[in-house]
């Protein structure tokens, strides 16, 4: 059993984020549902990202340790999309995390300022090949900063366009396919890393 602390996408805690904590619960680990919007939900992505941006990211940032200080050393810091950053925000500034997955969502650390990926810590990056909100660049430099730290990394790549594909509320970019495959390597991941 592990700890997971899952973070949301821009678009806030939809159906499918409770779906995949329900999922991972479903497997004896416990998840922790971090909302930094404080139950916004948005179906738009530019509305959604307005809000985001109106906020602030330091502020969502900062909302993100928050959540997570409590945490026991060894936990799993998951996130989709934007959510992803978050996760890997929290992997470079909370010490004892074991591991990140990263779903649709990969930033350079760069974009952290001085943020640094911690020894040894492993990473899960899964993407659509032609999500539209993927960003190349970015997600070499975020790979390369877990592999220069030492850490081991698996990359996953799934045929469509959906850019949140494992969310049955989001039928235009749901892939039932594609989020079948996706789980189980999610799962094995945290089997193998997560400690809590």
């Amino acid at each position: 059993m592990a700890t997971i602390a899952l973070f949301h996408s821009v678009l806030g805690v939809r159906p499918g984020i409770h779906a995949a904590a329900d999922l991972l619960r479903s497997h004896g680990h416990q998840v922790r549902i971090v909302d930094q919007y404080d139950g916004r939900v948005f179906d738009d992505y530019d509305e959604a990202a307005a809000f985001a941006v109106e906020a602030g990211y330091p502020i969502l940032m900062g909302r993100a340790l928050e959540a997570v200080k409590d945490l026991p050393d060894g936990f799993i810091a998951a996130g989709f999309s934007n959510g992803g950053g978050m996760a890997q925000f929290v992997t470079c500034q909370q010490p004892g995390v074991a591991g990140a997955v990263l779903l649709s969502g990969v930033i350079d650390l760069a974009e952290f300022s001085n943020a640094t990926w911690p020894a040894g810590v492993p990473a899960q990056v899964h993407y659509a090949v032609d999500d539209p909100f993927r960003a190349e660049q970015w997600l070499v430099a975020g790979e390369k900063a877990v592999t220069d730290a030492g850490g081991e990394l698996e990359h996953f790549e799934y045929a469509g366009s959906g850019h949140l594909f494992t969310d049955p509320s989001l039928p235009a970019e749901y892939q039932p396919d594609q989020a079948a495959e996706l789980w189980p390597r999610v799962l094995a991941f945290i089997a193998k890393h997560g400690r809590a």
